[in-house]
């Protein structure tokens, strides 16, 4: 083992693992709130690169909370020592997101109806305990998407 490191790091499957159990966790607490699921890992194409490369994008988990339809990401971790789980919902990831979501409501004619960005977090623990239970937590209207759009400063600026 290189110096670099270290036993507890967490190898890419073991990642893409606990990723998945936590999704599993935020399932089942947002069918516990009354939320109905309607898609988990929604991915679609959203634009390219200036070289052409396609950029996908994808979206953990599309429910309805009432009449709202609500995209939601979710963040799992361990520990939360370091920083709290939502803040890698950075505006970059938002506004992917963002952009997979008009992309979705666009495809079933869902343009007028109300929609929100939550982000849940799973907080599981180090396995440090055999009957620790998994922190989850949603932070509703995390993000609205008007942040992302695109200001028209000048309008009739040479009128």
């Amino acid at each position: 083992m290189k110096s670099s490191q270290s036993k507890t790091s967490i190898t890419n499957p073991d990642h893409l693992r606990l990723g998945k159990l936590g999704e599993a966790y935020a399932a089942a607490y947002l069918d516990q709130l009354g939320y109905s699921l309607v898609a988990a890992n929604f991915t679609i194409p959203v634009g390219r690169t200036l070289r052409g490369a396609i950029i996908n994008s994808e979206i953990d988990l599309i429910a309805y909370d009432g009449p709202t339809l609500c995209f939601i990401e979710v963040k799992t971790r361990t520990s939360d020592w370091f920083a709290p789980p939502q803040v890698n919902v950075d505006r970059r990831k938002q506004r992917q997101i963002a952009r997979a979501a008009h992309a979705y409501r666009r495809m079933l004619q869902l343009e007028g109806e109300p929609h929100r960005y939550d982000v849940v977090t799973v907080l599981l623990g180090d396995g440090s305990s055999e009957s620790q239970s998994p922190e989850v937590d949603l932070l509703k209207n995390y993000w609205r998407e008007d942040q992302f759009k695109k200001r028209h400063r000048y309008v009739g600026f040479y009128d």
